[in-house]
Order: structure tokens, then C-alpha cells, then sequence
């Protein structure tokens, strides 16, 4: 029991890792500094494959735990688990810790959705910019149409004069 707790207390830690990283990346991004971006995005990958194995790991904990206490019909989850605890302050220690768990992944989706609608801002402002730097091609079109109109227009007015 303890080793299913401490597993969960290592995910709070990572995911708190994780979300200082990601808080990095939102200043990065305002930055502009892509380089500093990329090295995140690096360590950022890092951190999730280590919180993906720790999530391996204490999905493997709650299933033995599932077992040894003859419940493999119930579906294994954490509010089930909490049913089998006996000991009242383990079982307030679990419920810390769970609660501090879903506290972390829902600060962690808040700061990456703000990062992904930067990420987004900031590509439009650069399309925005790349669009006001280069002429479309109709604008090119038209122009050249109205200044062979206009060319033309005035070698018939200069012959007649």
C-alpha cells in the first residue's frame, strides 16, 4: 500500500515539474526565443515519458492492490480503491494526494491551452505580417492589367492630339 502511495507522490512531483516547465514555455513563447523554446519542448518530452512510465507503474500497483484484496471484478479505480482502505489515515493520506494530483493536471491543462492559444496568436501574427510584406498575386494581376489599360488609353489620347 504505502509503495501504490508513494508512486502517486511521485506523480504530483512530476507533474509539478512539468508544469513549472510548461510556465517556462509560456514565457519562451512571449519571448519569442526559439531556441530556449526548443530546449523545453525537449525537456518537456522528457518529463512526460517519465510521468508515462509512473503512470504504468501505479496502474500495476492498483491492480495488485485490486487483487489482494479479491476485487478484480470492480472497476479499478481510485474512488474504488478508497472503499478498501481500512486505515483511516491512509486513507486521508490517498485522498491528499489524489486531490493534489488532479489539482496539478488541471493547472497543467490551463497553462498548455494559454500556451497553445499564444502559439496560435502568434502564427497568425506572422501570417499577418508575411501577407503585408508580400503583394498577393491578385493585387500583382490586377495592377498590371490597370497599367496596361492605362498605357494604352494614353498612346491613343497622344495620337489624336
Amino acid at each position: 500500500m504505502r509503495e501504490l502511495y508513494e508512486a502517486m507522490q511521485r506523480l504530483v512531483d512530476l507533474h509539478v515539474d512539468l508544469i513549472e516547465t510548461s510556465q517556462n514555455k509560456t514565457e519562451e513563447i512571449k519571448q519569442g526565443d526559439m531556441e530556449k523554446l526548443s530546449k523545453l519542448l525537449m525537456q518537456e518530452r522528457k518529463q512526460v515519458q517519465l510521468i508515462s512510465q509512473k503512470e504504468s507503474e501505479r496502474q500495476e500497483l492498483v491492480e495488485k492492490f485490486f487483487v489482494e484484496k479479491n476485487a478484480q471484478n470492480e472497476e479499478q479505480t481510485m474512488t474504488n480503491l478508497l472503499a478498501f482502505i481500512d486505515d483511516e489515515t491512509e486513507k486521508v493520506e490517498f485522498e491528499k494526494v489524489m486531490s493534489a494530483l488532479i489539482d496539478a493536471i488541471v493547472e497543467l491543462r490551463e497553462i498548455e491551452q494559454l500556451n497553445k492559444e499564444l502559439m496560435e496568436q502568434s502564427m497568425q501574427l506572422v501570417q499577418l505580417s508575411l501577407d503585408m510584406l508580400q503583394p498577393s498575386i491578385n493585387r500583382m494581376n490586377y495592377d498590371g492589367k490597370q497599367n496596361i489599360q492605362e498605357s494604352s488609353k494614353r498612346s491613343v489620347f497622344d495620337s489624336k492630339a
